[in-house]
């Protein structure tokens, strides 16, 4: 059993903090010392650490306990979990009374195991292999004994000898006595609903408490090692298990409808979503997709709670579905609709991404937002005056930095880039550059062009492209003279190399002639 708590502790440590067991040697680091009494948290009595500890959720308990022998004997006090027992589960345990065969703890332990993996049965196959494997028959006594505690089961009416049932859920004969009296024959098994079971049990036992303590009483003795085993594997695998089954296992209607905003003028691999919902589908690739489904895919939404960040996810596509019509429902290009849906999600995702790590985002909250930087994105879209500008300023810090705060100043920015942009532009294009234009290596005046954008790869290395884009850059997003006239006597400087090296191999030529 002390096998099993530890590593129970370090799975459930490791999931939201990866935070791996130190020795003994490592208490300094938790004693907080006082430079000058040279008292830290290990100096405090063990009333002072409890009363202390009050404060910390479960998580946090486990972690502190995780330091040293002397803070795993504390964290590990009954009156501790005895309290997040009654929080998470909404049961009292009494452990003055002898009918509670095990520490606060270790009921936590046990029951917190079981519920996070019924609590999620509809994608978890392991446990569905466990539960459903012997029907029509009963499941193995052991999964039957944590049913016990379950009001809704999803499994068919159970056939089962009275005697089991009068150990398995601590039950008199007498409470099932109608029924017995219904059968002609082979009165010693019965058939029953498990909800029928827990409202018998819970009569019989007179509170959830000590239906609890029935159960953790059968348990006692039991081998818990593929409970655990089952729970690691739940541990490694929820966020991909519950996402697949929220991506494929929607009612019908709504699963083509998913599917479609899903993919919604998306970029994508049309081999890899042809399998979509099939064994070979590709889950992975569909999560890196989205920004939201990429961060679920690695728990980092609603800090980790699998079932909180998969409302959030969908709640943000109910959102993309509202977003959708109502943009169908405008007047407007093609390229427009897909740029217009493309920036909106973005900027939704970079003012909620901090929000979305903490706690479960709404549909309302998503669309509140979703508005707003829509309206941001359009007045953007007037800003540039046309599609080609349009997508040349989408890539600018201030472009970003307008949709997650509506600071005009950002706009101003953007103005000032296009003016630049079109004055080196109408400088290359002066009477008098005429023989630059014609000597300029093509790389280099292709980026003098108003179109060509200049990406951030582009600024590395030490290349003609790389030093001129780095110029126009600097000048682009600064405005500043000397810059420009940098540009300017660069593009000067590469034309007469070239006119150089023309003459130099005029004369070669003649020579060899």
């Amino acid at each position: 059993m002390a096998d099993l708590n530890t590593t129970w502790e370090r799975e459930l440590v490791e999931q939201f903090s990866g935070l791996t067991a130190a020795t003994d040697e490592t208490a300094a680091d938790v004693s907080f010392e006082s430079s000058d009494l040279n008292t830290g948290l290990l100096h405090l009595s063990d009333e002072v650490l409890v009363l202390i500890m009050r404060y910390l959720e479960p998580m946090s308990l486990l972690r502190l306990g995780s330091t040293c022998s002397i803070l795993f004997r504390v964290c590990s006090c009954n009156s501790l979990w005895t309290i997040h027992f009654q929080d998470s589960f909404g049961v009292s345990l009494s452990h003055t009374d002898a009918r509670c065969p095990v520490t606060s703890k270790t009921a936590f332990r046990l029951v917190f195991m079981w519920r996070s993996l019924f609590r999620n049965i509809h994608c978890n196959r392991a446990l569905q292999e466990k539960l459903f494997v012997e029907i029509p028959l009963a499941p193995h006594r052991y999964w039957i004994q944590w049913l016990v505690l379950e009001e809704s089961v999803p499994l068919p009416s159970v056939t089962l000898p009275c005697e089991d049932v009068e150990n398995l859920w601590g039950i008199t004969r007498d409470l099932f006595q109608d029924k017995i009296q219904e059968k002609t024959e082979d009165c010693e098994t019965l058939k029953f609903e498990w909800r029928e079971l827990y409202h018998l049990t819970l009569k019989h036992h007179s509170s959830l408490t000590l239906v609890f303590q029935h159960v953790l009483n059968q348990h006692q003795n039991n081998d818990h090692s593929e409970l655990e085993s089952m729970y690691h594997q739940y541990i490694q695998c929820r966020f991909q298990w519950l996402f697949t089954y929220w991506l494929f296992r929607q009612p019908a209607p709504y699963n083509k409808q998913l599917r479609s905003i899903f993919l919604q003028w998306k970029k994508h691999s049309k081999s890899k979503v042809a399998t979509w919902g099939e064994t070979l589908c590709d889950v992975r690739y569909l999560a890196s997709l989205h920004p939201i489904t990429s961060d679920y895919w690695r728990g980092r939404l609603a800090r980790g709670d699998e079932s909180l960040g998969i409302q959030t996810v969908e709640n943000y596509f109910s959102m993309c579905k509202s977003l959708v019509a109502w943009i169908l429902g405008r007047d407007w290009g093609r390229l427009k609709r897909r740029k217009i849906y493309k920036d909106t999600l973005e900027g939704v995702y970079l003012l909620l991404r901090r929000e979305m790590q903490e706690k479960v985002i709404e549909h309302e909250r998503f669309w509140q937002v979703a508005k707003v930087q829509m309206t941001r994105v359009c007045t953007l879209e007037e800003t540039a005056v046309n599609y080609v500008n349009w997508k040349m300023i989408e890539t600018l810090p201030y472009y970003k930095l307008y949709l997650i705060s509506g600071n005009s100043v950002y706009l101003n920015h953007v103005q000032g880039f296009l003016r630049r942009k079109r004055l080196i532009r109408d400088w290359i294009y002066l009477e008098e550059n005429t023989w630059a234009r014609q000597l300029l290596p093509e790389h280099l005046y292709t980026l003098l062009e108003f179109d060509t954008k200049i990406s951030q790869e582009s600024l590395h290395g030490d290349s003609p492209t790389a030093q001129l884009s780095r110029l126009m850059w600097l000048y682009l997003n600064s405005g500043q003279e000397m810059y420009l006239q940098a540009v300017k006597g660069m593009v000067l400087e590469c034309a007469h190399a070239s006119l150089s090296h023309l003459g130099t191999l005029a004369a070669f030529e003649l020579l060899v002639a």
